[in-house]
């Protein structure tokens, strides 16, 4: 690729495939997440070369709660792990660290570790890395708008005062520009609640790897898709083409 190419300033991933991977190989579903984290730290890596601004990833979702009790567990404690094992390598390559959705269902334990984790790399300017963790598009909207909606009761707010850009500006990510690009490994082809707002016009990149299979190339082929994309918001070609 060419140093032209156009590239997404925020891509968000749904890291799929986990367990089926590790199925295939007749190993229980935790081989196959302790395998994810490799492919994770590859995917960071990659992103920060290629001065992606934002990576978000769905980690565990609201839902993931309903799955078996033995792999939350161990989901959990491997979160735990992974937050106390990854800061210094985060720090080292000036990397900023942030947890979205909502922490107070974790044990005091991991809310500490992931205070404590976005503390330490708070001051970092290089790839913004946010890790989705009971994390829903839905719940995200739904705790903007109570937000929004305090405000107005308190009377610190005009409903009229109330726009797209207020809004985006109370969820999660509100710091950071809406995602151009939204990854989905495993093969399904679906969004499952993530980031419902701020993918409004993010070009989505579905493919058959599993997760613990992805690596630069197959993160580079979603950008060769992104890059061949017209990106039109609306307008028509012609318009795009005088921009």
């Amino acid at each position: 690729m060419t140093e032209q190419q156009i590239l997404p300033k925020h891509v968000a991933i749904i890291m799929d495939g986990n367990g089926r991977w590790a199925e295939s190989k007749g190993k229980h579903r935790v081989f196959g997440h302790k395998h994810g984290v490799k492919s994770l730290r590859k995917a960071i890596s990659f992103a920060a070369e290629k001065k992606v601004q934002a990576l978000t990833i769905y980690a565990f979702s609201s839902e993931n709660w309903k799955r078996p009790e033995k792999e939350v567990n161990m989901l959990m404690e491997l979160f735990f792990t992974v937050l106390g094992s990854e800061v210094k390598k985060l720090q080292k390559h000036n990397i900023k660290l942030k947890i979205i959705g909502d922490i107070s269902a974790f044990s005091e334990r991991l809310q500490k570790k992931v205070l404590q984790a976005e503390k330490d790399t708070e001051n970092n300017s290089g790839l913004a890395l946010n890790v989705a963790a009971n994390y829903g598009g839905r719940w995200d909207i739904t705790q903007a708008t109570k937000q929004i909606a305090t405000l107005v009761k308190q009377g610190d707010l005009a409903i009229d005062d109330i726009t797209e850009e207020r809004f985006h500006n109370t969820l999660t990510l509100g710091h950071l520009p809406a995602v151009d690009l939204m990854i989905r490994t495993g093969g399904d082809h679906r969004i499952s609640n993530f980031l419902l707002w701020q993918m409004a016009y993010a070009e989505l990149y579905f493919c058959d790897v599993l997760w613990p299979d992805f690596n630069a190339d197959a993160f580079q082929d979603a950008l060769d898709v992104f890059a061949s994309k017209e990106r039109r918001f609306g307008q028509t070609s012609e318009q795009v083409a005088r921009r």
